[in-house]
């Protein structure tokens, strides 16, 4: 019924909102995740407006045809995988933005790159902070659905905290407006923030109220070398349990070799870790944090430290960190974990994933949001080979075990998408998880958004 159902869906969209090219239909079966269980979809949804989500969601609902929302695809965890049968909805289209500098608030639909979004508030003179290392290619939609961080969410927080609404298309069709261009306000549940990091399983994002800040002060930036990642992690509880920095970031050897290989920085080849660390704070504070983070590095035994205040140098010691997941990719096929744990268990996970790295025989680099626990091993496999495939799959599980035990979490921002499901029960417990069931259930109550993915 729904492939015929399907013309009666396209005859209410205007022309080429709905695709059926196979070719096309191919591109959209699955995020950055490559997760090897995705379906062939039905047809891809490119929607420009909310009505027209309304109409693919009423559609859908009425035909029991699954509905998997994406955003621009740079997913991690599978959060994005299509179903056989089922609609791809996109909303790489939905990109209209308006900025209201008065209220420092900007309205985005979220077809929007993180990138693009920074570009237009920065023309009103403003800023929007979050950041993930990906920010250049991935959408706002898809950073709320996850609700990504980033490399300065240390101090300034993350997605959820610069969302102040959403319009929302809940899976029968119905739009809700939930928030608005308020800092404060307490009316009623507190449905925007569960909308967000919910992975398209409750309702379609359409329009986003976004908080802006003023643009961020130059920051000090602190480079530093160890010969042991155990002393670069005891480093930043130290940091962090004193003064707020705007970045505290880690790479381990793999990391740091592999970006070395591509950008011929200069970097020392031979250290266990390197910390890029940053304070933001105006007039002096900021030089003096970074005095107190070069004296903390260099009394934990780092091997080498280097402090500058020129925006230039700095920012290319970030690029060598956000670069460094592309880095280790061309090494080959990647399991990218986000596992985190609270700070001082940060030395106890990044030593037990070298332990797992070992025992599988595997490369598995880390690379971390150091300052918040939130990390990212990066398991390099070859999938053509069988038995690494089956080794770098069994290491994937005992590092989100190992995060479990160690009181963390399977994932800081990524999402648990479908490569994580299989563990999230573990991590919440049974009353947590039947809850989480019951609000999709109230939602969804046919199951159409999104399914198989997070809850």
């Amino acid at each position: 019924m729904a492939v015929s159902a399907l013309a009666g869906l396209a005859a209410e969209l205007p022309d080429g909102v709905v695709v059926t090219d196979p070719d096309i239909l191919a591109s959209y079966r699955h995020d950055r995740a490559a997760d090897p269980a995705a379906g062939m979809p039905l047809a891809v949804v490119r929607p420009t407006r909310t009505e027209e989500v309304q109409t693919v969601l009423r559609w859908a609902s009425a035909n029991r045809v699954a509905v998997v929302p994406r955003g621009a695809g740079t997913g991690l965890s599978g959060g994005a995988t299509a179903v056989d049968g089922g609609i791809v909805l996109s909303t790489e289209k939905m990109r209209d933005i308006t900025v209201d500098p008065v209220t420092r608030t900007a309205v985005v639909q979220p077809g929007l790159l993180n990138a693009e979004v920074k570009k237009v508030v920065a023309e009103h003179g403003l800023w929007y902070p979050p950041d993930p290392s990906s920010y250049e290619i991935c959408s706002i939609g898809g950073n709320i659905a996850t609700n990504a961080g980033g490399l300065c969410c240390v101090k300034y927080g993350v997605t959820t905290d610069y969302v102040l609404g959403l319009q929302v298309v809940l899976a029968d069709g119905t739009a809700v407006r939930l928030g608005g261009p308020r800092l404060k306000d307490v009316a009623g549940l507190s449905l925007t923030k569960l909308f967000v990091g919910s992975e398209g399983t409750l309702g379609v994002v359409t329009e986003v109220t976004l908080r802006l800040l003023p643009p961020q002060p130059s920051a000090c930036t602190v480079v530093a070398t160890f010969d042991s990642v155990e002393a670069a992690a005891g480093a930043v509880v130290e940091i962090t349990g004193r003064i707020r920095p705007s970045m505290l970031e880690f790479m381990d050897s793999v990391a740091i070799n592999a970006v070395e290989d591509k950008l011929r920085m200069g970097l020392d080849r031979s250290a266990a870790a390197m910390m890029v660390a940053a304070s933001d704070d105006r007039g002096p504070a900021g030089a003096e944090d970074a005095e107190y983070m070069a004296r903390v590095f260099t009394e934990a035994g780092a091997t080498e430290c280097f402090s500058t205040s020129d925006p230039a140098e700095g920012e290319a010691f970030v690029a060598a960190r956000r670069f460094a997941i592309p880095a280790v990719e061309a090494k080959g096929s990647l399991l990218l974990e986000d596992v985190g744990v609270p700070l001082p268990a940060l030395a106890e996970l990044v030593g037990g994933v070298a332990k797992i790295a070992a025992d599988r025989d595997l490369t598995i680099s880390v690379i971390a949001h150091a300052g918040d626990g939130n990390t990212h091993p990066l398991i390099v496999f070859d999938p053509a080979d069988a038995a690494m495939t089956e080794r770098a799959e069994k290491a994937f599980g005992e590092i989100m075990d190992l995060a479990v035990s160690l009181g963390g979490t399977i994932t800081g921002e990524h999402g648990v998408g479908r490569l994580k499901k299989p563990w999230l029960a573990g991590q919440l417990g049974p009353e947590a998880m039947e809850l989480n069931r019951r609000i999709k259930a109230a939602l969804d109550p046919d199951g159409i958004l999104n399914p198989g993915a997070a809850i």
